[in-house]
């Protein structure tokens, strides 16, 4: 009856939001020893005057890509993928783009957004039970004026190919091989959409609203039954997954539930060289490769921000990329790529999805870093200083 009788905190806040201003916002400023700062305002869920923490999980949107990128690297160091293997082996099909069939894709490609794919053709919309590589035959899916590894072009579909190499290269379910690889061994109570997560991390979920509605993650204090992209027939029964055939009901590109608190943790690891709290997790040079880069912008040769994004609409919001690791402030031209402010050049990766905005950034000269996100935010306003949306610009800085 609570949702749907809404209580006068939910009207209050779906005001704020309609006003540019988000319904929650956390940000915790980290160091290689541990968190140094933190700062929470607002609801984690308005319907229940539910107050936002450090450790409430959030659908993270596509900082989920990086923190795949680890896992990748894992399995890269144990010799169990090639970065710069054609992954239509471990497919078991031949990934092409029909305007280039002879040029190989790569997990290299695939990471770093040079792969020629695109998302025209959608890529989350495959259920429990289909075929993901169907979507790459509709035309839509592919550019077909630049060849692999010429250009860069934001592709959340790559993500969810990533994930399905991984599946078929060890034989386990995506969510379940990131716990083992990542999530477990860092002791973070996170998951890639919610099966793999405990009951007590799910009830803490973090809702995200859309014009002062509940649109993700509204749980109710528990955990959800499904949790995933359900089967054709509305079915949720994941006896029934099959490698490498529908990734996608795990969100690799962007359903990483994770809270500020942990994610820090991740960052923690970048500045520690892949080691944190005495746990080695990477060689020093899989974090190297991670940050590349792979690519950097120079005469027109990618196109520096995400072309469905709604709310980044200025050009020069991603001018370096590498393995899913974003790199601010590169002072190249006609980049707007300096969220802070300050000309320090940062790695990491944002994310945005669902009226969440979010970056997790470290200086590691400095050996700094900071996790920030906000909820709510149905119509940002632009940043003053970057290609970055004000709040996230506040957020960067402690707001």
């Amino acid at each position: 009856m609570h949702r749907f009788i809404l209580s006068l905190a939910l009207l209050c806040f779906a005001g704020i939001a309609s006003a540019n201003e988000p319904i929650a916002r956390v940000r915790v400023a980290f160091d290689r020893d541990g968190i140094t700062s933190t700062r929470t305002e607002g609801y984690a869920d308005p319907a229940t005057k539910r107050a936002i923490s450090i450790d409430d999980p959030v659908r993270i949107a596509s900082i989920s890509k990086l923190v795949l990128s680890i896992g990748v690297m894992r399995l890269v160091e144990q010799g169990k993928l090639d970065l710069d293997a054609d992954v239509s082996e471990a497919l078991g099909w031949k990934l092409r783009n029909p305007a280039f069939p002879k040029q190989r894709i790569t997990l290299r490609l695939l990471l770093s957004h040079t792969s020629s794919l695109t998302d025209g053709a959608g890529y989350w919309q495959v259920p429990l039970d289909g075929e993901f590589k169907k979507l790459l035959d509709d035309p839509k899916a592919w550019d077909p004026a630049h060849a692999p590894g010429t250009y860069w072009r934001y592709a959340n579909v790559g993500f969810p190919l990533i994930g399905a190499v991984m599946e078929r290269s060890t034989g386990e379910r995506f969510d379940l091989l990131m716990q083992r690889l990542v999530l477990k061994p860092l002791g973070l109570h996170a998951c890639y959409n919610w099966p793999s997560c405990d009951a007590a991390t799910a009830a803490r979920a973090v809702v995200l609203y859309r014009e002062g509605k509940p649109i993700v993650d509204d749980n109710q204090g528990k955990k959800p039954d499904c949790g995933i992209t359900k089967a054709s027939d509305g079915s949720c029964d994941l006896s029934t997954w099959r490698a490498g055939a529908a990734t996608n009901v795990f969100g690799p590109q962007g359903g990483l539930r994770i809270s500020a608190a942990n994610l820090s943790k991740i960052g923690r690891l970048l500045l520690g060289d892949g080691e944190v709290d005495g746990v080695r997790l990477l060689k020093p040079e899989s974090v190297r490769t991670m940050i590349g880069p792979e690519w950097s912008y120079k005469n027109g040769n990618g196109l520096t921000l995400e072309e469905d994004d709604p709310i980044r609409t200025q050009g020069g919001f991603t001018c370096r990329y590498g393995l899913a690791v974003h790199t601010l402030a590169t002072g190249l031209p006609d980049c707007g790529d300096d969220a802070f402010g300050d000309g320090v050049q940062r790695i990491g990766h944002s994310g945005n999805a669902y009226g969440v905005l979010a970056g997790l950034w470290v200086d590691r000269k400095a050996g700094t870093g900071v996790v920030y996100f906000s909820t709510g935010n149905d119509k940002p306003e632009a940043g003053e200083r970057s290609a970055f949306s004000r709040v996230e610009e506040m957020s960067a800085v402690g707001w």
